[in-house]
């Protein structure tokens, strides 16, 4: 009886080892034609001093390419957020700016453009949940241009903005309390 248990044992297993070999070619052929990509974070980090002189009060450094805001304060104690970017490029505004207003509850007009893009927008929404600007707002030297909260998460990490960095409304009252008036701002 234990002869029997024994050999049918032995042949299951050398059965299955015989399908296992007989499909090993196979995978490895599709191995060979289509490699697998790994799941790498797109977002790759910045030295500051590739783009300012000095810390100052602090900078703010917006990657739009890769949807992430570098963060160091004035001490030079560096974070990094996800980000909302603009839609398209012609939304995009480049280059060097500063923190020169902070709302700690912000209310929201549309922009002209953004009303002639879509005449149906409210023409005014108070600060709170509904708000398109979040919990806090950080005004940029550059008319209607703000680096804000968002209440709807699906926005981090797209293109989803008409000119502003949106955060979640979490990470932007952490920056918010880290960012004095007068920060540095560069937008790439």
């Amino acid at each position: 009886m234990t002869c029997k248990a024994v050999s049918r044992r032995a042949f299951l297993f050398a059965s299955a080892s015989g399908l296992v070999s007989l499909g090993a070619p196979t995978v490895l052929r599709a191995q060979e034609a289509a490699p697998v990509r790994r799941n790498i974070s797109s977002f790759r980090l910045h030295d500051w001093q590739d783009h300012f002189d000095s810390l100052g009060k602090g900078i703010l450094l917006s990657d739009t390419t890769t949807r992430v805001l570098q963060h160091w304060t004035a001490d030079g104690e560096m974070r990094i957020y996800p980000t909302s970017v603009p839609m398209s490029d012609e939304l995009t505004r480049r280059g060097y700016s500063e923190i020169v207003y902070k709302d700690e509850a912000p209310d929201w007009v549309p922009t002209p453009s953004m009303r002639e893009r879509d005449p149906s927008l409210p023409k005014y929404v108070a600060p709170g949940p509904k708000n398109p600007l979040g919990v806090r707002a950080m005004h940029l030297t550059w008319q209607y241009y703000r680096i804000h909260g968002t209440g709807d998460t699906r926005k981090i990490g797209r293109r989803s903005s008409s000119g502003c960095i949106g955060l979640y409304n979490e990470d932007i009252i952490e920056v918010f309390d880290r960012t004095p008036i007068g920060a540095q701002v560069k937008l790439i």
